[in-house]
């Protein structure tokens, strides 16, 4: 047994995909790969604190109590219990699974689709391949440190994300976009953080990072979170437990129809939070509509029900609910929140004219897995401070990249220059401008960023997202009104039926 790097860590755990490759989907290596990681540090963190209680109390019966530990596992179910069987593998390890889930309230559903015992897919000699290449290396805290386990997580989450392609990239947010959000929120000591679709847990742990980074105790913060998605949700319980977090509070459910953090003993209400911070899924047309339509039950819908194809000011209304009087807000979106008319329209004017949007960021292109479209980067508060008053910031990050040959990301240098603008709230040539609501009034509230900030001169700026945008709603209208017109043509008898 050696102690491990980083690197050497992040190349092992890799290196399991490598075993399971041809024989499951790429998106689905991260429950099997992600679910022994955690099995595997969950028996030898027991077995590390075990011994140290032996060497204290020298009483096997007492170094064995479960008041003893971080969490129980039942005896007969500890890695070195699997090891034993060289015949249905896959069938011990989810039983170890099942009595792991049943003996500890806080992991319940970790495992939720880790399910080894099939044979087909998972014969024993993989089985026998898999775990003895897990013993590599032991994994005890003193081997490896919970930010190192954690950052390694992080690292295959994002490797399955790009694998994964789009599948992979709608529970993973690019670290450095992560980052941003969380510089320009600057979360302190004490504070309530609330992700309301919180993917695999990373802008909650950058919260933390954030704290340490400032020689602060992140062990003060409050965690919320909720993901709609199972499989992610129990992801974000492993790599929140990897960082040894133990009292974060993130709740299985679909945020917009059913939404889990709650406060009061009759009527429910939305609870409220320091920080709130999110990537929800762009566009998303499932959303919730039908229930909003009729008037959202805990009053969301301040601002208008949005359009049946595109859910995103919902999510940013949530979140506008889910906000202290003294709280920020920043949120990721697609730049087309910031011009489509209509209902989205008129939910953005009653957002400025309440003089919640304190700064708009648009970030370069194809720096989300799957999505080449660029995104932008809303900050709210309900009260601004005084000389943000009546206006807004807008920041145009579109030279701010370094390029990659698959995929574009944000350097330190990129995050820097782009969060210092935001703090600074001032006009800098070529990336911000601060704008009087009186322009944006006279705009018709259009909050397209190269109307405010421009990087070419003597040049019509045509933004490229709100025209494609554009093209596809009228596609989309094109075709409803052929189909509309093909339907009272089959009613004449000009078209046969099927056709």
């Amino acid at each position: 047994m050696s102690v491990l790097t980083l690197q050497q860590l992040e190349s092992h755990l890799w290196g399991a995909a490598d075993i399971l490759r041809g024989s499951i989907d790429a998106a689905d290596y991260k429950h099997y790969i992600f679910g022994l990681l955690f099995y595997k540090r969950l028996c030898d963190v027991w077995e590390e604190e075990f011994d140290e209680r032996m060497a204290t109390y020298k009483d096997a019966k007492l170094a064995a109590h479960r008041d003893e530990h971080r969490f129980h596992i039942p005896e007969g179910h500890f890695w070195k219990d699997v090891r034993k069987h060289a015949t249905n593998i896959g069938e011990h390890l989810n039983t170890a699974f099942h009595a792991i889930e049943d003996s500890n309230t806080r992991l319940r559903g970790v495992f939720q689709d880790v399910d080894f015992n099939n044979k087909e897919r998972f014969p024993d000699a993989m089985l026998e391949k898999l775990l003895q290449h897990f013993e590599a290396y032991r994994l005890r805290r003193s081997d490896v440190e919970p930010d190192m386990l954690g950052n390694a997580y992080e690292y295959l989450i994002g490797q399955f994300a790009d694998d994964a392609g789009k599948k992979g990239g709608e529970f993973y947010t690019p670290k450095m976009v992560v980052r941003l959000i969380v510089e320009c929120l600057r979360p302190d000591e004490g504070m309530s953080i609330y992700d309301p679709t919180c993917g695999s847990g990373g802008m909650l742990l950058e919260a933390i990072h954030y704290l340490e980074r400032q020689g602060k105790n992140p062990k003060t913060l409050s965690l919320y979170g909720q993901e709609r998605n199972l499989n992610t949700w129990a992801i974000a319980q492993m790599n929140l437990f990897l960082h040894d977090i133990d009292d974060a509070f993130i709740e299985r459910g679909d945020t917009l129809i059913d939404p889990k953090h709650l406060v009061g003993d009759g009527v429910k209400a939305i609870r409220t939070f320091d920080r709130v911070l999110a990537n929800p899924p762009f566009s998303l047309k499932n959303w919730g509509h039908e229930e909003w339509s009729s008037g959202d039950k805990f009053g969301r819908d301040k601002y208008g029900c949005p359009p049946k194809s595109y859910g995103d000011l919902a999510f940013v209304q949530h979140m506008i609910a889910s906000l202290k009087g003294d709280g920020m807000l920043g949120v990721v979106l697609p730049h087309g929140v910031l011009f489509r008319s209509g209902t989205e329209g008129k939910i953005r004017e009653g957002m400025l004219k309440d003089d919640l949007i304190e700064a708009v960021i648009g970030l370069a292109p194809n720096l989300f897995y799957g999505a080449g479209i660029p995104a932008c980067i809303l900050i709210l508060r309900k009260s601004k401070p005084a000389d943000h008053k009546g206006k807004v910031l807008f920041i145009n990050g579109a030279e701010q990249f370094v390029e990659g040959k698959a995929q574009n990301h944000l350097s330190d240098a990129n995050v820097a220059a782009l969060a210092n603008a935001f703090h600074d709230y001032d006009d800098i040539d070529r990336l911000s401008r601060v704008v009087p609501m009186t322009e944006i009034a006279a705009n018709d509230y259009n909050l397209n960023i190269t109307r405010y900030v421009h990087l070419k001169e003597d040049e019509v700026e045509l933004d490229v997202a709100e025209e494609v945008e554009k093209l596809i709603e009228l596609r989309t209208q094109r075709d409803e009104a052929e189909a509309k017109m093909m339907g009272f043509l089959r009613e004449l008898g000009y078209v046969p039926e099927g056709a």
